[in-house]
């Protein structure tokens, strides 16, 4: 009888204790449990012959759904069953005109519209490997990124030209994204593909909602993340061309949009609208998305209302990545003992002056403890690999950190620092080495070099991200040496930048040095310019600002400093 009684008072005084010592435990196991299911998915996907594709999925719900809207662009609405038989038209047309077979690689130059979905479809019914190409792509980066995708077809938009600005390229279906250096295109298999899709279903996305898609389709977040788990879901997507802040949530109100994807320049951006009666007036009830500061993410569901912000880490090439199910501001996502066992990673010290791992008198790295911020390495295995890049095997290798915790080991090394709280939540802190992130983008900063040398009066030139108050992410700076018995001239400079790269791309800053400072192993010292900045304060070198309406450098005055630092100047 005391047994009962003491089971029972158990039972009853339980989700009291586990609110109390386990606040989380129920989000923990309801996230382990969609995590795990979505992995049997996949294993019964691959189990099936032949593989169970999402054109599969895509072909059921035209079957089960014909007539639901898939695709709202521009006031024309077209049904899964319209969407079918323009793919065929499309696939028809390609395999007579263009001679495609099973396994040709083609690269896509196709702004956000319907005929890129349809071409993608179209491509997966005939077996091809799409490559896709940022629609804004130029010069030694478009001849580059088709080079290394192996494609012998090139589709272009009807209303666009090879000119664009932005030097990155991502693809699906089997290649994408980049990182640093030239574009480099990372193998995305179908089982990473089907994982980044199930995100909408673990994030509660229903098969009545409608997504709003504004990022653009060659981006991960935009094709795979977007469209293609819209499709897995069977929902309707609201397509548009480009983000415009004027517009979202008019077209928001217009669709009855309720999920909504974002990086985190978008949230900034409807936060610095001017604020309206209607601000709260719409039915997004999700956001999805990464990149969203905390001061950001306060701002934008005090001004927007109760909306579920879903924080998302991870990259393209990536092997391991986080969620924020919970909903902590400011997080990436939560350490939950089961997945970081199932899928093993690691914070490990990392010395930013030397730019490398440190490791003990045993040649093993060192992990931080819970509060310190350490780089984010990520064990590969057989369920969790690294496919590397296409036809890059000295960057695929690059990527990789042998011996971290014992010998043999080897480990994705993400260029992330990040940190865990003793909440067990984990927070991005930086981004290290090569790269950094500007208006949602990618810069690396060896390709930003390569074209800064090209102005005559520059000798060497070493880039940098420098935090601008206000703004997510890092703007470029370039720490640059004149050669000898020349002028900066900054209309040359100018020129040069504007017609090589995009704008999110192009120094913002320009520090005139005697010379380029540099490690004991020769390479650039990117940390202590990155702290010091554009500090008119303490820097004594010439210092130049990028005046987008003037169309050159003007040199850095102490108004335009204080208009900056004070946030009344929009980069």
């Amino acid at each position: 009888m005391y047994a009962i009684c003491a089971l029972l008072a158990l039972l009853v005084f339980l989700p009291q204790l586990l609110r109390h010592f386990f606040p989380y435990f129920w989000q923990d196991a309801n996230y382990l449990f969609q995590y795990l299911r979505c992995g049997v998915r996949i294993s019964r996907y691959s189990t099936k012959k032949p593989f169970y594709s999402v054109l599969d999925s895509f072909l059921d719900n035209v079957k089960k759904q014909p007539e639901k809207p898939f695709i709202i662009f521009e006031d024309q609405v077209y049904s899964y069953q319209e969407a079918e038989r323009r793919s065929n038209k499309v696939a028809r047309a390609l395999r007579s005109h263009a001679g495609l077979n099973h396994g040709d690689c083609v690269a896509v130059f196709i702004g956000n519209e319907p005929n890129f979905l349809w071409t993608w479809l179209a491509l997966a019914k005939l077996g091809c490997i799409a490559s896709l190409l940022n629609y804004n792509i130029r010069a030694k980066s478009l001849l580059h990124c088709f080079t290394c995708c192996g494609a012998n077809v090139l589709l272009v938009a009807a209303d666009f030209t090879l000119y664009g600005e932005n030097p990155h390229k991502n693809s699906t279906a089997s290649q994408t994204g980049s990182d640093s250096g030239l574009p480099k295109a990372a193998v995305v298999t179908h089982h990473r593909l089907w994982a980044a899709c199930f995100l909408q279903g673990m994030l509660g996305v229903k098969s009545n909602d409608i997504i709003y898609i504004n990022l653009p389709l060659y981006h991960s977040a935009g094709l795979l993340m977007g469209v293609l788990g819209a499709i897995e879901r069977g929902i309707t997507i609201v397509l548009s061309r480009k983000f415009s802040t004027s517009q979202f949530w008019n077209d928001c109100r217009k669709h009855n949009v309720t999920v909504i994807q974002y990086v985190g320049e978008v949230l900034r951006y409807l936060c610095n609208t001017p604020k309206s009666d209607s601000d709260r007036h719409h039915r997004v009830r999700l956001a999805i998305g990464n990149g969203a500061r905390m001061d950001t993410w306060k701002e934008f569901l005090h001004r927007f209302g109760d909306i579920q912000v879903c924080e998302c880490y991870g990259a393209t090439e990536g092997n391991v990545g986080f969620i924020n199910y919970i909903g902590r501001v400011g997080a990436i996502g939560r350490e939950v003992f089961i997945h970081k066992k199932l899928f093993p990673y690691s914070l490990i010290k990392y010395d930013t002056e030397r730019e490398e791992p440190v490791r003990d008198s045993r040649g093993f790295c060192k992990e931080v403890e819970k509060g310190e911020t350490g780089l984010l390495v990520l064990k590969i295995t057989k369920i969790a690999p690294f496919t590397g890049y296409a036809k890059n095997r000295e960057q695929t290798e690059k990527k990789q950190i042998r011996d971290v915790l014992k010998k043999g080991d080897v480990y994705f090394n993400s260029g992330d620092l990040l940190k865990v709280d003793r909440d067990n939540f984990i927070y991005f802190q930086d981004r290290i080495g090569d790269t950094f992130r500007w208006k949602g983008e990618n810069v690396a900063t060896s390709e930003v070099e390569s074209i800064l040398i090209l102005v005559d009066c520059i000798a060497e030139a070493n880039v940098y991200g420098v935090l601008v108050p206000g703004h997510e992410g890092r703007t470029g700076m370039a720490s640059v040496k004149l050669k000898e018995g020349k002028q900066f001239n900054a209309g040359d400079f100018f020129t040069t930048v504007a017609h090589h790269l995009p704008t999110y791309a192009r120094p913002r800053f320009i520090r005139i040095q005697n010379s380029i400072e540099v490690t004991g192993t020769l390479k650039q010292l990117k940390v202590k310019l990155s702290k010091e900045g554009f500090n008119m304060d303490t820097i004594r070198d010439q210092l130049y600002f990028l005046d987008d309406k003037a169309k050159t450098y003007v040199p850095m005055t102490r108004s335009i400093y204080e208009a900056i630092i004070n946030k009344e100047m929009r980069l």
